[in-house]
């Protein structure tokens, strides 16, 4: 049984082409610049990557594009279409309308175009995604996965805003949370590491990257998890402002005489650790520009490793204990330093970092001490490994 893993951006287009049998990765690649002039790069498994540059209108064309490859004599990996038994789209907001996976309808088609206003920049790409695989491989199961599926079980004191309960109720106001199916994928395997069922655990799950989340999984389900609404809430990010004091909008809106919609594309597009270190939005130019001296860099480090043990210790208390806190995603896996820095005032908590077993990149491995009460782990996420699991179950 073979799974075609897709995630449509507004302008990119992600893949994995799966072999469910053993969860091997037959292919995989990239589609950039959908609707300028467009490049594919496609990476057949233990071949050469192929790059193709042609004229990508839309995302109709786009999967055109994908299945050509997949079906290429020199580096295609199928023989057919028929090879393919179902897709699995990610999704990224299911609002309550989506508490786990589903098979795709017109019922399914029409809640999601319903759940877009919630995610604007998100939703209407992954729907176009939906709509090409159809009209390029009818009859082919589909299958939505959401990235706020997993923490629907938040319980109602976690999820509402403090604020007139209306709008909970017309407009759908609430903490929805982001990054689920990697959430949910390491949150299993730091169970695995640890020899014990993710029913019987607490864990802190660190999603760091670009767009970065905390949550809170106890005895697995989600608790509390750091995004909201939308992504913008929670950690410093990349671009992203995180938790900040609402009223600094309206604060800003009229001493700097713009739109609401101007201070949005700020919040989101320009602050972070770009807007704090006037450097990058790449933890790694960031990291490069702190050793050598830049002070704002510095700052901005240290106020992503600030909040991130903010929420560790939260999330903590919330569940009334923990036993591991794992790092995930891009800087989670990769950024030996600021694992170290985020653990270096835990110990109360009983982690204690180990400078060698620490001295590791995407690796999935423990990288607390021996004695450490409390596990802190390294798990790589593979979100589309999960994407293909709930297609096949589905499917």
């Amino acid at each position: 049984m073979k799974v075609l893993v897709v995630n449509c951006g507004s302008s990119s287009l992600k893949y994995q082409l799966f072999n469910m049998q053993d969860e091997s990765v037959l292919a995989k690649g990239l589609i950039e610049r959908i609707g300028i002039d467009g490049v594919l790069t496609h990476q057949p498994a233990d071949q050469d990557k192929v790059v193709i540059e042609t004229s990508i209108p839309d995302h109709k064309v786009a999967i055109k594009l994908v299945v050509d490859a997949l079906l290429d004599a020199n580096h295609g990996v199928v023989k057919s279409m028929d090879e393919i038994s179902s897709v699995g789209h990610r999704v990224v907001h299911g609002a309550e309308k989506f508490a786990k996976s589903v098979k795709i309808d017109d019922k399914v088609m029409k809640a999601l175009e319903e759940c877009s206003e919630l995610a604007p920049l998100h939703n209407p790409a992954n729907i176009l995604g939906i709509q090409a695989c159809e009209a390029l491989m009818p009859g082919v199961p589909q299958v939505a996965v959401f990235d706020t599926a997993f923490h629907q079980t938040m319980p109602k004191f976690a999820y509402l805003y403090a604020l007139p309960y209306e709008y909970y109720e017309k407009y759908g106001v609430r903490r929805y949370g982001f990054h689920g199916t990697s959430h949910k994928y390491v949150a299993q395997r730091a169970a695995d590491m640890l020899g014990k069922d993710l029913k019987d655990v607490k864990i802190v799950t660190c999603h760091l990257g670009n767009g970065a989340s905390v949550a809170a999984v106890n005895n697995g389900e989600v608790l509390d998890t750091s995004m909201g609404l939308t992504p913008l809430e929670g950690l410093v990010m990349g671009t992203r402002s995180g938790d900040m004091d609402p009223a600094i909008v309206k604060f800003i809106v009229e001493k700097e005489g713009i739109s609401v919609k101007e201070m949005d594309n700020i919040l989101n597009k320009k602050s972070g650790v770009l807007g704090v270190s006037g450097v990058s939005s790449d933890f790694r130019d960031i990291e490069g520009a702190a050793n050598d001296g830049n002070e704002r860099a510095q700052a901005a480090l240290d106020m992503f490793a600030h909040r991130v043990r903010k929420y560790i210790g939260g999330y903590a208390a919330a569940m009334g204990g923990v036993d591991a806190v794992v790092f995930t995603a891009g800087l989670g896996e990769n950024s030996i330093s600021m694992r170290a820095e985020i653990c270096k005032t835990l110990e109360f908590l009983g982690i204690k970092i180990d400078p060698a077993k620490n001295d590791v990149r995407g690796k999935e491995t423990v990288i607390s001490t021996d004695d450490s009460t409390v596990k802190a782990l390294l798990v790589p996420t593979n979100e589309e490994l999960m994407i293909a699991r709930d297609t096949k179950a589905l499917a």
